[in-house]
C-alpha cells in the first residue's frame, strides 16, 4: 500500500494534485477560460466589497485567483491571495494574477497582524475544514480585521434540495451550513453581525435573465413545500452554495 496518504494528510495528497485530478473541469488556458467565473465574482465585488479602493483584502484559499482579478478591474489596489496548490498558484502566475503566492492559510492569517485588513474572503475554503479548525479560522479572522471589518464567505448550503452536489463533489469537503448554523458559528466567534444571500443566477444577457426568471419560480415552489410541511413562512436560502458577510463590530 506504499504511496497511499495516511490519516492525517489525505486532504493535503488531494490539494497537491487539485488540476492534474481532473476532478474540477479544464484547468484555464487564458483569461478568456475564465470569464464564466468572472461575471460571478464582479457581482460579489460590487455587492459585497467596501466602497474605498485603497481597503485592504485578503483571499484566503483564492485558487487561481479569479476574485482578485475581479477585484483589480473594479479598482481595487491593496489586494492579496495565498493557496496551498501549486498547481492553481502556477495557473495563476500563467495568467498574469500576480498577487497569489503559495502558502498555508493558517500560517497566513496567523502571522498577520491584529486589526489591518478590511475584508478577508474565503470563497469555497470553510467547507475543507475540521470543525475545530473552522473555531480556529474564525478567531483569526476575527482577529486580523479591523472593527467593522468584513468576512466574505461562500460555501455549500445545506438547506437546498441538491446540497450534495457542492458537499460530495470535491473529496476534500468535510462540512456544509444552513444560514442558521454559519451564523450561530460567526456570532459565537464574536462577529456582531452576519448576514446571509443566495446564489441566484447573475444577469449579465438574455439566457441569464431566463435562467434568473426560472429560479425564482423553482425557489417560490421549494418555500411553498416548505410552508406545507412546517408551516414556517419565513423566506430560506435554496441555492446549492449560499454567501455571508459577517462584520467585525
Amino acid at each position: 500500500m506504499s504511496g497511499l496518504p495516511n490519516d492525517e494528510d489525505a486532504n493535503q495528497f488531494m490539494y497537491e494534485r487539485y488540476v492534474s485530478s481532473g476532478g474540477f473541469g479544464r484547468a484555464p488556458v487564458n483569461e478568456s477560460d475564465l470569464a464564466p467565473r468572472l461575471v460571478i465574482l464582479r457581482d460579489l465585488v460590487r455587492r459585497f466589497f467596501p466602497a474605498d479602493r485603497n481597503a485592504f483584502i485578503l483571499d484566503l484559499g483564492c485558487g487561481y485567483g479569479v476574485l482578485l482579478l475581479a477585484a483589480r478591474r473594479e479598482g481595487y489596489v491593496q489586494l492579496s491571495g495565498v493557496d496551498g496548490s501549486a498547481e492553481q498558484v502556477a495557473i495563476a502566475h500563467r495568467l498574469g494574477i500576480t498577487e497569489v503566492r503559495q502558502g498555508n492559510l493558517f500560517a497566513e492569517i496567523e502571522q498577520t497582524a491584529a486589526d489591518v485588513l478590511d475584508v478577508v474572503v474565503t470563497y469555497d475554503v470553510i467547507e475543507h475544514l475540521k470543525k475545530q479548525d473552522l473555531l480556529r479560522l474564525v478567531a483569526e479572522v476575527r482577529r486580523v480585521l479591523k472593527p467593522n471589518g468584513r468576512w466574505i464567505i461562500h460555501a455549500p448550503n445545506a438547506e437546498s434540495p441538491f446540497f450534495g452536489r457542492i458537499r460530495y463533489g470535491d473529496f476534500t469537503h468535510e462540512l456544509a451550513f444552513t444560514q442558521q448554523s454559519l451564523g450561530a458559528v460567526l456570532r459565537a466567534g464574536g462577529f456582531g453581525q452576519v448576514e446571509c444571500f443566495e446564489d441566484e443566477p447573475v444577469v449579465h444577457g438574455l439566457k441569464s435573465a431566463v435562467r434568473w426568471m426560472f429560479w425564482n419560480l423553482l425557489r417560490a415552489g421549494l418555500r411553498f413545500f416548505i410552508a406545507v410541511e412546517t408551516g414556517e413562512t419565513a423566506a430560506g436560502i435554496y441555492s446549492q452554495n449560499l454567501t455571508a458577510v459577517a462584520r467585525k463590530l
